[in-house]
């Protein structure tokens, strides 16, 4: 079928298509309410189904014969560990795994928070919480013992399920006092904490409350039944930055969930039954949830689960090496991954040393896809190298060709086509559609298809206001851009506060509210700078108080230090500026916009608003006196 046809059959009859598509899960009850408007402008897919994800991405596969292929392929080269784990070994582990977590009394309805390393445990602890159906929040193990404490406050869970340490190259970083710390923080105190004891290193228990993974296992039987839910119970809480301090609790149910990554495996990344596929990322983020765990596992295909960097474990070489060694068709990966790689070996002598015959097609997302990774990937795999785009508020591309029905040609910065059931708009500042090529917000018009996110956790009015009220009919994407005459979607930046570092999306107000909580810090603005290899890194412009007598070195020193301690060092904030004034409004609203571009090289045009023109030229030369767009 011609995409045109197939997307055109999405958008004209909704119901009708995703009644269809519904048909590749096996579902308990087959839902025959398709679609349901709710009265706050959200709405609902397939209400009256019942399903189970763990069943589907297990016990399904079992069934089908696929018993003895190989689930998971765990390739850690930063401890040396490699281990092929089958479905059925997998359902045992997960069957043990969540009878000892039953016997802890999690329930159906209940949360539980996971904060593990990239080890098999880690996709057995979701899939134990999916087959009772408990609801699960996987928090990033870079994420600081306060972040973590603001998720254990805003989901409630009744157990946290953690490990001893993870691994960052060669170093080995403790889990358990950050989770320790994080309780100790928290309001909220979760009954249970189970502890993965990893080999390089042994954290302390805390009688009465933690509890030894293999040990609460012992004696559980390898075989219980996965509890029936509707496809409207909700399968995970994921949080995501928002653009205050808060982050937002995105609920995934299950029915849409199933439906919307079973249909993204099949038509965008073309994957089938038995073929093996390798998405680099953490469980911690959406594309961990949908593409390392439960897409590919419902899909029937085997996983590569890896624990590593692309570069120095051992070399620049690893990637290649794990393609090679279990045949991967099709692999998915942030630009910064590549850029590291090339940066290693530019003329990728290392990849020559591998047969990457089994690679069928190469995916990047989550960040800019610029000319020159492209190029040097292209020019040496010899495979479509697809840029495509999507949001952890969707759970599965938004705009990509479909590399399992009639793939579109790529077009060097554009993300390609909508993929069908996202009527993919732009929209200038009066809600009005622009002309093709010109700039504006990016939007889908309602309904989003299913699989994507109706609610924020505890908050259901922040999803409306977040994602529904700016525009209304669409859902505003937050993403700025153009289509062009094509229908070639272009993403060209985020129109909110949200940084993009290596992919992940971090808020750069919940920086400033960290930069900001400095005694000696009158003021503060945190943006987004254009960096080569990550393709943003935050950088803070700070006003200091009248009587501060710290000089900006020690300044720089304490801000970043604060920020890795109380953020994370994921959020990679290594410069602290320090400046006079801020620009403002004369409302008094601090020109970010503005900020951006000067700090980028970008040309700008002052808002009529401006309360004082002069301090841009000011402003500008301190960047640049201290290194900020040279």
């Amino acid at each position: 079928m011609r995409y045109e046809d197939f997307y055109q059959q999405s958008i004209s009859q909704p119901e009708q298509f995703w009644k269809q598509q519904a048909e590749a899960v096996a579902w308990y009850k087959a839902p025959q309410q398709i679609l349901t408007p709710m009265p706050d402008g959200t709405h609902r897919w397939y209400q009256d189904g019942e399903l189970n994800s763990c069943y589907l991405a297990v016990d399904r596969n079992i069934e089908e014969g696929r018993g003895e292929q190989v689930a998971l392929y765990y390739d850690s080269p930063v401890t040396e560990t490699k281990t092929a784990i089958t479905f059925n070994q997998l359902k045992q582990q997960v069957c043990q795994l969540a009878s000892a977590m039953r016997e802890q009394g999690v329930e159906k309805g209940d949360r539980v928070v996971i904060y593990m390393p990239m080890v098999p445990e880690a996709a057995v602890a979701m899939l134990a919480c999916a087959r009772l159906g408990a609801v699960h929040s996987v928090v990033f193990g870079g994420f600081a013992p306060n972040e973590l404490a603001i998720r254990i406050n805003d989901a409630t869970p009744k157990l946290v399920i953690t490990a001893s340490c993870g691994i960052e190259f060669t170093r080995v970083i403790e889990y358990k006092p950050l989770v320790d710390e994080a309780l100790k923080l928290a309001t909220h105190k979760p009954e249970k904490v189970i502890v993965l004891q990893r080999p390089m290193a042994t954290a302390a228990m805390q009688a009465g409350r933690d509890l030894d993974w293999h040990q609460c296992q012992q004696g559980q039987p390898a075989d219980i039944e996965p509890v029936r839910l509707a496809a409207t119970d909700p399968l995970y809480i994921l949080y995501t930055s928002g653009t205050t301090g808060m982050p937002k609790g995105i609920v995934r149910d299950n029915g849409g969930h199933a439906v919307g990554v079973t249909f993204g495996l099949r038509y965008v990344y073309d994957m089938q039954p038995g073929e093996t596929w390798w998405a680099v990322s953490d469980i911690g983020w959406a594309v961990g949830h949908s593409y390392i765990v439960y897409g590919p596992l419902m899909g029937g295909c085997s996983v590569v689960f890896f624990e590593g960097k692309p570069v120095r474990t051992p070399d620049a070489g690893t990637f290649w090496r794990v393609i090679e060694e279990y045949r991967v068709k099709a692999m998915f990966a942030a630009p910064t991954a590549f850029r590291a790689i090339r940066k290693e070996d530019p003329e990728g002598e290392l990849m020559q040393r591998y047969d990457l015959s089994s690679l069928k097609s190469l995916f990047v997302a989550g960040e800019k896809l610029d000319s020159a990774t492209y190029h040097w990937l292209a020019d040496r795999l010899h495979v479509p190298v697809v840029d495509h785009w999507w949001q952890t508020e969707t759970g599965w591309p938004m705009t990509a060709p479909l590399m399992g029905l009639d793939p579109k040609p790529t077009r060097l910065g554009s993300t390609c086509v909508p993929v069908p059931g996202y009527q993919v708009m732009v929209l200038d500042e009066q809600g009005e559609p622009v002309e093709a090529g010109d700039n504006g917000y990016i939007v889908a018009r309602l309904p989003m298809p299913p699989g994507v996110t109706q609610s924020v956790w505890n908050n259901p009015q922040r999803y409306i206001d977040s994602y529904l009220t700016r525009f209304p009919g669409y859902y505003h994407t937050g993403d700025g851009g153009y289509i062009d005459e094509d229908g070639y979607v272009f993403i060209t930046g985020r129109t909110d506060d949200v940084i993009n570092v290596s992919g992940h999306r971090l808020s750069t107000g919940e920086m400033e509210e960290c930069v900001s909580a400095h005694p000696a810090v009158a003021e503060c603005a945190v943006i987004a700078v254009a960096d080569e290899l990550k393709g943003q890194v935050p950088v803070g412009l700070v006003v200091l108080k009248a009587d501060a007598t710290l000089d900006a070195a020690t300044m720089q020193a304490e801000l970043v230090a604060k920020v890795r301690r109380d953020i994370g060092a994921l959020a990679c904030f290594q410069r602290a500026v320090v400046v006079q004034r801020l620009p403002k409004t004369r409302s008094g609203k601090i020109l970010r916009a503005i900020l951006r571009k000067i700090a980028d090289n970008q040309p700008y045009t002052p808002p009529s608003t401006i309360d004082d023109m002069s301090i841009l030229p000011e402003i500008t030369d301190v960047m640049r006196q201290a290194g900020v767009g040279n």
